[in-house]
């Protein structure tokens, strides 16, 4: 027992008082600065870890302040398809899956999106779309914690090929798959064909 208790006190003895060493308490003064504050504001222009891209028109959706008309990223299929995942996924309940705001619990009472298949939605910087998944506008929440920016922009992509979808005409289609689709509009409207020989 006497053995135990000298090597506790050994034990004691030997933390040299590691678990307190000198330092600033939160707030705390300091006489070491002019202005004698122990908490030192950052450097003047100082970016925090993982933050420079907040600050690139990737990052940010603007250019020199104003919204950037085009999509800053290459748009593949790839980034299409992932946009609409993560469309289905975070936008899809209110804006509903096809883009027109009646999602699902816009039906259960929620405040209705407008579309984005309205003129000013069409029209709008994909800078704009951006921003507003963003940083959130009127109803809508930012989704900047949970969506990363790369997903962002191919949300956005997504948004385009939506809008695409609901107001192409036939001009848009390429000419090798235009004549398919004339051909088959020819035969929707041909007359049904006179039934041959006789009663069934």
């Amino acid at each position: 027992m006497a053995v135990c208790a000298a090597l506790a006190l050994f034990v004691v003895g030997c933390r040299q008082k590691m678990t307190d060493q000198p330092r600033y308490e939160a707030y705390e003064g300091s006489s070491f600065f002019v202005d004698g504050r122990s908490m030192r504001p950052p450097v003047e222009g100082a970016i925090a870890r993982g933050a420079l891209e907040l600050t690139s028109v990737r990052g940010t959706g603007r250019d020199a302040g104003k919204f950037v008309a085009e999509i800053p990223v290459d748009v593949t299929k790839a980034t299409v398809l992932r946009g609409r995942e993560r469309f289905n996924i975070y936008c899809a309940p209110c804006h509903d899956q096809t883009g027109s705001g009646r999602g699902t619990i816009v039906l259960r009472g929620y405040p209705p999106p407008p579309s984005f298949h309205t003129p000013t939605l069409r029209q709008a910087p994909a800078g704009q779309l951006f921003d507003v998944i963003t940083n959130g506008y009127r109803q809508m929440p930012d989704y900047a914690a949970q969506v990363p920016v790369d997903d962002r922009w191919a949300i956005v992509a997504y948004i385009r090929a939506l809008q695409l979808s609901q107001n192409a005409t036939l001009d848009d289609v390429p000419p090798a798959e235009r004549a398919k689709l004339e051909a088959e509009r020819t035969k929707l409207e041909a007359p049904p064909a006179e039934p041959s020989g006789g009663t069934p």
